[in-house]
């Protein structure tokens, strides 16, 4: 797992194997009710956390993750749900048009490979 830092505070965390309840409340400080996360869909780990899926992304590519492998969505962790919008989505020299990801191979992969390593839990807040 790496942290990644900035004003003090925790941006993003890279999930490698199943996460624990303090790491995904941690995604979780920024925007509360959901996490921002980048999925690697050929090493089959995550970034998750920050305001931008753009900083989980950055995490994934320092870390040795390629672009074309990296797809954004939301997770809800409340309602166990993915919502599979990202503006990082948008790449036409892969067939992919929209910030919605419209291959269902992809987006069964990015699903997985989410609630393998951060589904499951419900957070509470102190």
């Amino acid at each position: 797992m790496c942290i990644y830092t900035g004003r003090g505070e925790i941006l993003v965390l890279i999930i490698r194997e199943r996460a624990t309840l303090e790491q995904v409340e941690l995604m979780l400080q920024t925007l509360r009710v959901y996490i921002k996360v980048a999925v690697d869909i050929e090493r089959g780990i995550l970034a998750g956390g920050g305001e931008k899926h753009a900083f989980c992304e950055a995490a994934l590519l320092e870390d040795g993750s390629k672009q074309r492998d990296i797809w954004g969505a939301d997770w809800t962790p409340f309602n166990q749900s993915i919502a599979y919008e990202s503006i990082i989505n948008i790449r036409p020299s892969q067939n992919n048009r929209s910030m919605l990801i419209q291959d269902p191979a992809i987006k069964e992969r990015v699903k997985k490979i989410t609630q393998e390593l951060i589904g499951g839990y419900e957070p509470e807040f102190r």
